[in-house]
């Protein structure tokens, strides 16, 4: 693939996969053309089957600024903005419910828009100096899509006081209040970040599919239902062969062998 496209995707090694933002210049604006790309990458990734865990990363000095301000001013149609906020939704949806996990490998900035790529990513590990923001509210646009996703991992008042503020807050802050897994050294950052890639890539694909999809269908339940549904999911994968298998190989204190099925 070229380097000249704002989304470059990276061949499988040993089922991790990386889309990388690649538009330095902007600071890896999210532009509708790099949401379209994202778009297409992630569904390319997650119909694959030698695909077990996507990365995604940011070129340059930082993950990503956000939506391109110079593209939103230069809209100015109603119908304009509409689609683009959609575009960015419609991203943020095919991350959670893709069939892979994805894991969000921060370094420098994810501000609105990249925060909110942030927090809709299944884990998210940054370098020690990355910093998080929703600031739309300095520049008269509130991040109402971007707290869609930022207030289902963070507690409303600290989201809250991110929204009202705009104000950044560094990693060990953005740990505290689980937008993100972890942080580390930004020359340690890449083997952190592949390390879990490969410890969730050595798990059998279809129970990793199975366990995200019900992750996030039972937390928009209430209580009851939820264990109604997840009882109901857990027989289901009762009756895989990779459960069958599974627990054979801890009986057996061996390697599980798994089948994906």
């Amino acid at each position: 693939m070229k380097n000249t496209l704002s989304v470059l995707t990276t061949k499988s090694v040993n089922g991790v996969a990386r889309i990388k933002l690649n538009e330095p210049t902007t600071y890896n604006a999210l532009s509708t053309k790099t949401l379209q790309l994202l778009i297409v990458s992630l569904r390319k990734l997650n119909i694959d089957d030698k695909i077990k865990v996507i990365i995604i990363e940011g070129s340059g000095k930082g993950f990503s600024a956000g939506h391109n301000l110079k593209e939103v001013r230069s809209l100015k149609k109603k119908i304009k903005y509409k689609k683009l906020f959609s575009l960015c939704s419609m991203l943020m949806l095919e991350i959670v419910q893709g069939n892979k996990p994805v894991i969000a490998k921060v370094h420098g900035a994810a501000f609105a828009a990249g925060c909110q790529l942030v927090a809709s990513c299944d884990l998210a590990i940054s370098s020690e100096e990355a910093m998080f923001a929703t600031p739309g509210v300095n520049i008269g646009l509130f991040c109402s899509t971007p707290m869609v996703a930022i207030s289902r991992k963070v507690s409303r008042k600290r989201i809250m006081k991110m929204l009202l503020t705009g104000e950044h807050i560094d990693a060990k802050h953005a740990k505290e209040i689980g937008l993100i897994n972890d942080y580390y050294p930004i020359e340690q950052l890449e083997s952190e970040v592949l390390k879990i890639a490969e410890k969730i890539a050595s798990k059998s694909s279809l129970l990793i599919k199975i366990g995200k999809k019900a992750f996030y269908k039972q937390l928009e339940m209430p209580l009851n239902k939820a264990y109604q549904y997840t009882s109901k999911v857990m027989t289901e994968n009762m009756m895989t062969m990779d459960a069958k298998e599974g627990i054979s190989a801890f009986i057996e204190k061996r390697k599980p062998k798994w089948k994906n099925k």
